[in-house]
């Protein structure tokens, strides 16, 4: 199988990156059933980067990734729905996504886990569960 995000990665890192290449490339690799892709592609929407923004698309393409446990994927996908971006507000939600990407070893969700801990945000408030994951994103140099 080619390496369809590899190679988008290169163009896109390029001083003068051709996007429509990049764009054809991702979207190549999302029908090959790459997960990476598919979460660059989603952010591209989100933000307007490159393509029109549309939040629905750039969430639908985030939460194929999700479904694949890319980490950064868990992260927005919990962002999104603690801050109601492109998805109805749910902060149970929101918690449960940081808490898969923390797992997974996305070291900002690790934070956001203690701070919904500390301040009851999605989960029952939990002094000493959010101070446990509060140290440890300390120690891995995230702070609020």
């Amino acid at each position: 199988m080619k390496p369809l995000y590899a190679d988008a990665l290169i163009e896109i890192n390029k001083n003068n990156p051709d996007i429509g290449k990049v764009l054809k490339l991702l979207r190549e690799a999302i029908k090959n059933g790459d997960s990476r892709a598919a979460y660059a592609l989603g952010t591209w929407y989100i933000e307007g980067t490159n393509v029109k923004k549309d939040l629905n698309k750039g969430i639908e393409l985030i939460s194929v990734a999700a479904i694949d446990n890319v980490p950064e994927a868990l992260y927005d996908l919990g962002y999104s729905f603690e801050a109601g971006n492109g998805v109805e507000k749910n902060l149970r939600l929101a918690m449960e996504y940081y808490l898969k990407a923390a797992l997974l070893g996305d070291k900002q969700s690790i934070y956001e886990v203690g701070r919904g801990y500390y301040y009851g945000i999605g989960f029952d408030k939990d002094k000493n569960l959010a101070n446990i994951w509060l140290d440890h994103a300390e120690r891995l140099g995230i702070k609020d």
